[in-house]
């Protein structure tokens, strides 16, 4: 994997947080906060950029939300001093699907609530004059593990370029708590769900197989060694996702 030095990379983002909101003429930002490693570092990055003062952290946990997301989550709003609030989202997503679509599976609940998530957000984008900042990362924007204008909607991705291996540094070096950083990655939409379970594969990977075919310009076979079978998979999803990645098209 590349090499970063994180404490200049901090102060790159740091940058970007504050060119982003004032080319916008805003001073805040809201943010999703799920408990989750990739919420955690955007909203400590944040906090850096322009104080805690002028960060929201808005926890939507659903009914079936395991306890440990929402706890790491107000552990992270307290030690890092920002303003937060908890909405639960289990009336508006329940009613939904009790009135008009009893019969959806688990995915489709899951991007349900992952819309319903960015909903609330710009709720508050317009009601606080703040910017929705993102919380997604390299490996799962390149390969699709997100939601159509669910997670992946957002006015600008202070981690977009940084790989899921290397939030997992930058945490550190952030001093973001151990329950956040060591805890299995999971999107947490359903009972049992693992991010890696979900891909079938390791972040660890992942990252290798992403950086080395897009970056480093090595083949399948030079990529072997991480499992010929992965590197297919990865390639895959990076092409099938590609529609995610780009504004929708408009016939010229």
């Amino acid at each position: 994997m590349r090499k970063i030095n994180l404490n200049r990379e901090i102060e790159k983002i740091v940058d970007f947080i504050r060119n982003e909101l004032n080319s916008a003429g805003f001073s805040k930002v809201v943010i999703g906060l799920s408990g989750g490693i990739d919420s955690a570092v955007t909203v400590a990055l944040c906090v850096k950029a322009i104080g805690n003062e002028n960060v929201l952290g808005l926890m939507l946990p659903y009914r079936k939300s395991h306890p440990d997301s929402l706890s790491d989550a107000e552990k992270v709003a307290e030690i890092l001093e920002i303003k937060s609030q908890i909405i639960d989202i289990s009336p508006m997503v329940d009613t939904y699907f009790s009135n008009y679509a009893n019969d959806a599976d688990i995915l489709r609940k899951g991007n349900r609530m992952a819309r319903e998530r960015m909903c609330i957000l710009y709720d508050f984008s317009a009601k606080t004059n703040a910017l929705v900042a993102g919380t997604g990362n390299k490996s799962e924007l390149m390969v699709g593990y997100c939601t159509q204008y669910g997670d992946s909607a957002c006015a600008f991705e202070p981690i977009g370029h940084l790989y899921k291996t290397e939030v997992f540094e930058l945490a550190k070096t952030l001093g973001l708590p151990a329950s956040v950083i060591e805890k299995k990655p999971t999107a947490d939409l359903w009972e049992g769900q693992s991010d890696e379970d979900e891909l079938g594969i390791s972040y660890a990977t992942l990252d290798e197989i992403l950086y080395g075919y897009f970056e480093l310009g090595k083949s399948e076979t030079e990529l072997e060694n991480f499992g010929i079978e992965n590197v297919k998979k990865v390639l895959k999803l990076y092409n099938l996702s590609e529609f995610k990645r780009k504004m929708p098209p408009i016939l010229e």
